[in-house]
């Protein structure tokens, strides 16, 4: 088991992808606290993951409010004294396929706390419980869009600051034994995109981005799950300050 007996924290684990790292680091040993600022779809997880022998924390909390990051950090520390890997993938695209002349201060200022800022912050708050320790593992969650995307401008911006962030903290937390990585997925078959597309649209969406692929398909949360796991486990213990492309070789 590579991350037995780990304490891993991972927010946004009431969503697809969150939800698939949850039971993947389960299976492997760690020790869960799940976040999510939907408490009841949090709760869901930590039930399928227990009825595995398994036992998470749960925490809910809205990561576009600092205070609720801080808070949610304290409990952690009052239960389990240490933290041993997060991973930060709550966020989502609030102002999806705008032409430029619609994009609006409170869409982009809404990505940006979604998506930049709260990662920033929950990054803050685990270091502050790493370094101490001289141990660490922090995986972010960007998207293939950090490249750019017609249409998805604030958004992409945001998860282009992931990057460049996730590479700074990982020059800064190097010395304390700390690695920081990004994740960069392309498309992923989550539930979230059937439910704002509707069924229709979003068949017609993945199935003409897997013609584009090489790989000829898109990705699955397990994809995303597997990939987040040797980021988090010591077979990557050497590796900081990459954003690895989950992308079926999607814009080579």
């Amino acid at each position: 088991m590579r991350l037995k007996g780990k304490k891993a924290l991972v927010t946004g684990a009431g969503g697809g992808i969150g939800s698939a790292v949850a039971r993947c680091f389960a299976s492997e040993g760690a020790e869960l606290i799940l976040s999510d600022r939907h408490a009841a779809d949090c709760a869901a997880v930590a039930e399928t993951i227990r009825n595995g022998g398994a036992d998470p924390m749960v925490a809910a909390a809205d990561v576009t409010i600092e205070d609720e990051i801080r808070e949610l950090y304290e409990k952690i520390e009052e239960v389990h004294v240490t933290l041993d890997v997060v991973v930060n993938i709550a966020g989502g695209d609030l102002e999806p396929v705008r032409d430029i002349n619609d994009l609006g201060y409170d869409g982009m200022s809404g990505n940006i706390d979604l998506n930049l800022k709260s990662c920033m912050l929950s990054c803050r708050e685990a270091c502050r419980i790493m370094r101490p320790e001289n141990y660490g593992r922090i995986i972010n969650m960007s998207s293939l869009v950090y490249r750019g995307s017609q249409g998805q401008f604030s958004y992409s911006a945001a998860k282009g600051g992931i990057f460049s962030f996730t590479r700074s903290l990982a020059m800064a937390m190097g010395p304390y034994n700390i690695t920081v990585n990004a994740l960069a997925p392309a498309l992923v078959d989550v539930p979230v995109f059937k439910r704002v597309l509707g069924e229709e649209r979003w068949k017609a969406l993945a199935e003409d981005a897997a013609r584009r692929y090489p790989m000829q398909r898109i990705a699955s949360p397990d994809d995303v799950a597997r990939a987040a796991l040797f980021l988090a486990s010591d077979d990557a213990s050497f590796i900081t300050g990459q954003i690895l492309e989950i992308s079926g070789g999607a814009r080579l």
